[in-house]
């Protein structure tokens, strides 16, 4: 495990804070507060946080073309969210989705290289286990299903040239991270392998993001440790963080070489030992990250 300084960036004190996105138009870094139903972002120049509260739980977002809105995968859809003054959030619906049973909603998601927004979609009771979860891609026409059979779907990242598609399951049962050939023309993801097997790796696998090399970064739950693989799927280093949820991290800061990390903050548990347990936090890994792709659809 690799010592490196991490610096509280902000005691945000999420529920479930997820996916991190920079914005290097603001140098701000923006996050959700999934069960808090807000829009978080945090500012480079003075430090503050703004927040939007939204009228159901978003979980993952991108930019929106080259607009200052965000898509966003929800519980019942994919929306436009336009942030506003006085903490004012618009929320238009996109394109709804029929869940498989009730009690489900968007978890880990994001664009690929080309602009698709693709999102997972799970059942917010984790403990029943439920292979209901799908991965959904979103054109602008409505929501195309493009693999089934997940618990809990996260991790979802491309390799730099986009013809590799990363994705995970972090429910305890399964523990895997696989590798598709993504064909960057249709949108469509093949040839599903096992690309790493968490099971007897510290953390379960939870967001994740990939450098400028072309290593996956995924963040390991319950292990408070952030792990880089190698494009062969080889653990190159696991960094520490001060909180045993980190849930996903993101790239940014002027050069793209500062690795953010967002986390948890359970409920009903002891957190003596870990008190900025839902903060987000920043490391400086050596190594830099790519610009994330904003929805063109």
């Amino acid at each position: 495990m690799s010592e490196l300084q991490v610096e509280l960036v902000l005691d945000a004190r999420n529920g479930v804070g997820e996916s991190p996105v920079w914005d290097a138009a603001e140098q701000a870094l923006y996050w959700v507060d999934i069960p808090a139903r807000r829009l978080c972002r945090w500012s480079v120049a003075d430090a503050a946080l703004t927040e939007w509260l939204a009228p159901e739980m978003p979980a993952c977002i991108a930019r929106l073309g080259n607009t200052r809105d965000w898509i966003a995968g929800a519980e019942s859809g994919v929306f436009r969210l336009s942030p506003g003054a006085g903490g004012q959030l618009g929320f238009q619906r996109l394109a709804g989705v029929t869940h498989a049973q009730a009690g489900m909603r968007f978890n880990d998601g994001r664009c690929d290289r080309q602009g698709r927004f693709l999102a997972g979609t799970m059942q917010m009771n984790m403990a029943a286990g439920a292979r209901v979860g799908s991965i959904y891609s979103y054109q602008g026409d409505g929501l195309k299903v493009l693999l089934e059979g997940f618990i809990t779907p996260n991790g979802m990242a491309f390799s730099p040239d986009g013809r590799t598609m990363y994705l995970s399951d972090s429910h305890p049962s399964v523990q895997s991270v696989w590798a598709f050939d993504y064909d960057t023309a249709t949108g469509m993801p093949s040839n599903r392998r096992l690309f790493i097997d968490m099971n007897p790796l510290p953390g379960r696998p939870d967001g994740a993001a990939v450098d400028a090399d072309g290593c996956y970064w995924i963040c390991g739950n319950d292990a408070g440790l952030v792990h880089r693989f190698t494009p062969a799927g080889k653990l190159d280093r696991s960094l520490a963080v001060p909180v045993k949820k980190p849930a996903m991290c993101a790239f940014g800061g002027a050069g793209l070489d500062t690795l953010f990390v967002t986390s948890i903050r359970p409920e009903g548990v002891d957190l003596s030992d870990q008190p900025l347990a839902g903060g987000v936090f920043a490391l400086r890994p050596g190594v830099r990250g790519l610009p994330e792709t904003a929805c063109l659809y």
